[in-house]
């Protein structure tokens, strides 16, 4: 059966004016479509995914979503200006009544609705940006890095939700884990050109390296056929000019093709190289306690990191991973316990929020920053781990070209700025590499290359992320924080935790998408008799509120069903007022489907709350 078109770009082309981000792209999004829009940084993948949403205009082409058909764009920063709360701003578009679904995704999505926005950072705003698009349920999910500032747990309840949706999905991310789990088809921008394969992410890698193998063998033959033409041209022509100008304008015409083809870039020359070895030990904590707020961050924490090991930690958002490496760098001192540190440590750290980065300051400013004195050096030189290299030529083997020299940081996309701190690490030796989520923004060839160098690193590396992908492939070891100070260290990556575990850590929390609904239906009498006053045992905060509210929400929906119901009675409706007619019929189907999911809702937290009490009796 044929599916249902969403959204189509034809022959779309934009370029805000320098070297075109894409020409004649065109695209079909299907019902049921999950496509992973992937692409180098800077290659327009952003851009593009506004096109789909209708935010940027294209230069040529045409947008045409189908009808009846709603894009739900994530806006990368949305603005909550206007809204005290971040469950009001999440629930800005939905109805009366629905405010239950932004307090389902924020419990599956790990967030507070309740929390001011004053006092809300940049993840909690993304997070309800995103619990607020998902309970709006729009026909085309278009998501621009959805899983940045996710802890592991609410990822994966992301990637329950949405496989459960059946519908359409355009999706930016930088997780192969996420990525794996969630396409059914991949986008590829690259050199101005849109591809689509309709397979998952597993098979994306084998059709690049295959669509490249074939560019190079058409660019070989052309070759090899001008270098031909051009002997004939030049050994041939005099005695038969006349008759083979029409070869000789071939031949123009075989160069200026080649000349237009647009040769791949090659991937960041970056390197890694340990300085002075360090000593064997590295960091030992023995029995190590902290509080903060009178919550517990650490107990009783003992861990030995030896040279050349590679420890991630894990855990959910707000339990305390960057205070722990801080505490083991010996920035923060502990309540309790003993912290020792290895001889020879040279310590370099590549912070989440840029920190280390000016926004104001250019990229040749930042790379000539003098350590020392923490003013910006006039140099056109910048010494590469004891070798002055040009400013420009260093940031080329990032990836930056000449015109991006003297620009602000405050201009670069989050990759862009990613890759600058990389630069400005690699630039120094070192032999202990701390790194906090380093995945987030960057594209996946960056990232390919950044776990060859760090499985080759001959120093030690301890980093925090919810890439599991990525930890898999570099971590020898993997600590996990569960929360109220318990911390449990695991051999291996996250899969090996996993494995050694029985099951994923923190799962529990939240309900996806698809987990099978209770099959009774409660009276009025008994939904209002559970669901009176007090925090039920097993259900967390929003859940109690929400199990207080559902029996007032479920018999004003019976209300209006009833007098719904009561206007299409009448047989003459339809003949005297069809569009009126199919108003109510659409309202009353709406009604039927929102009473069955709170009626289904309320069972499940009301059972939920009943074991609980009768489990701690």
């Amino acid at each position: 059966m044929a599916r249902a078109s969403l959204l189509q770009l034809s022959g779309i082309g934009l370029g805000f004016g320098g070297k075109p981000l894409f020409e004649g792209a065109d695209l079909v999004v299907h019902e049921g479509d999950r496509l992973a829009l992937v692409g180098r940084n800077g290659s327009g993948k952003s851009t593009l995914l506004r096109v789909m949403a209708g935010l940027v205009e294209p230069d040529s082409g045409k947008r045409s979503l189908s009808a009846g058909v709603r894009a739900g764009y994530m806006e990368q920063e949305p603005d909550l200006a206007a809204f005290d709360t971040l469950g009001a701003f999440a629930a800005r578009n939905l109805a009366p009544g629905e405010e239950w679904r932004v307090e389902a995704a924020a419990e599956g999505l790990d967030f507070d609705p309740e929390r001011p926005v004053a006092t809300a950072s940049g993840g909690e705003r993304r997070r309800a940006a995103l619990a607020g698009l998902l309970g709006e349920e729009p026909e085309l999910l278009l998501l621009d890095e959805p899983t940045n500032h996710l802890d592991i747990a609410a990822i994966g309840w992301l990637e329950d939700t949405l496989r459960a949706r059946g519908r359409g999905m355009v999706l930016i991310s930088h997780d192969r884990a996420v990525l794996r789990a969630l396409s059914t088809g991949v986008l590829w921008v690259d050199r101005g050109r849109l591809r689509r394969l309709d397979r998952g992410f597993d098979h994306f890698e084998s059709w690049q390296e295959e669509i490249w193998a074939n560019e190079e063998a058409e660019r070989h033959k052309l070759d090899q056929k001008i270098k031909a033409e051009a002997r004939w041209a030049v050994e041939g022509i005099s005695a038969r000019r006349k008759r083979n100008q029409g070869r000789l304008r071939a031949l123009g015409d075989l160069r200026t093709t080649r000349a237009g083809m647009r040769v791949r870039s090659g991937v960041a020359d970056m390197r890694l190289e340990a300085g002075e070895a360090s000593g064997r030990l590295v960091i030992e904590a023995e029995g190590v306690a902290l509080s903060l707020g009178g919550q517990p961050l650490l107990r009783d924490l003992s861990l030995r990191l030896m040279r050349g090991d590679r420890l991630a930690v894990v855990g959910p958002n707000g339990v305390g991973k960057t205070t722990l490496l801080r505490v083991l760098l010996g920035e923060i001192a502990p309540d309790a316990g003993r912290l020792r540190h290895g001889t020879k440590l040279e310590v370099a750290v590549f912070d989440q929020n840029r920190a280390a980065l000016d926004p104001a300051a250019s990229l040749w400013e930042s790379l000539t920053l003098d350590p020392v004195l923490g003013v910006q050096g006039q140099s056109d030189q910048v010494m590469v781990r004891g070798q002055p290299r040009h400013v420009v030529a260093y940031l080329k083997d990032f990836l930056f070209d000449e015109a991006q020299a003297r620009q602000p940081v405050s201009a670069l996309s989050g990759g862009e700025r990613a890759r600058l701190l990389l630069a400005r690490i690699m630039a120094r030796n070192c032999n202990l590499l701390v790194l906090d989520e380093p995945t987030n923004d960057l594209d996946i060839e960056t990232l390919d290359l950044l776990q060859d160098l760090l499985s080759d690193f001959a120093g030690t590396v301890l980093m925090v992320s919810h890439d599991r992908d990525f930890i898999d492939r570099v971590a020898t070891a993997t600590l996990l924080m569960e929360g109220e100070g318990r911390v449990t260290t695991y051999a291996g990556g996250w899969s090996d935790l996993v494995a050694q575990r029985g099951g994923v850590p923190g799962r529990g929390r939240g309900r996806a998408a698809d987990s099978p609904p209770p099959v009774a239906t409660p009276t009025p009498e008994a939904r209002a008799r559970k669901g009176g006053g007090g925090r039920k045992p097993g259900l967390s905060f929003s859940e109690t509120h929400r199990l207080e509210k559902l029996p007032g929400e479920i018999a004003r929906l019976e209300e209006e069903i009833g007098k719904l119901s009561a206007l299409l009675s009448d047989p003459d409706l339809y003949a005297r007022d069809p569009a009126r007619f199919d108003k109510a019929t659409a309202a009353l189907v709406a009604r039927q489907q929102t009473l069955a999911r709170a009626e289904e809702e309320w069972l499940s937290l009301a059972e939920r709350a009943e074991a609980a009490g009768q489990g701690g009796a």
